[in-house]
């Protein structure tokens, strides 16, 4: 698999380590009422996706960038490919 990095272009999906749904990024509020219960979901409760999927990548073998990835589960076909950063940004999860 060919993933288009945006700073590099193509490179192999070997160069990179798949870290999950991307969802990962949207840490919740621990100082929240219910954080526990929220915690609980962030950190177990995953969906399965038969489709279009978004996934954190970390490129370890190059700049060491975090990439969100958005692939199609059933055909790997990549139709997306962002830096972490501003899609944190794009959220308002920028710190």
């Amino acid at each position: 698999m060919i993933i288009n990095h945006p700073l590099l272009g193509p490179r192999d999906a070997a160069e990179f380590v798949y870290l999950g749904d991307a969802c990962m990024m949207d840490r919740p509020d621990w100082q929240a009422e219910d954080a526990m219960a929220q915690f609980v979901e962030y950190g177990y409760l995953r969906d399965n996706p038969a489709g279009e999927h978004q996934e954190l990548w970390y490129h370890e073998q190059g700049d060491r960038s975090w990439l969100v990835i958005t692939r199609n589960t059933l055909t790997h076909e990549i139709s997306k490919v962002e830096m972490a950063r501003d899609v944190a940004r794009s959220r308002g999860r920028d710190k």
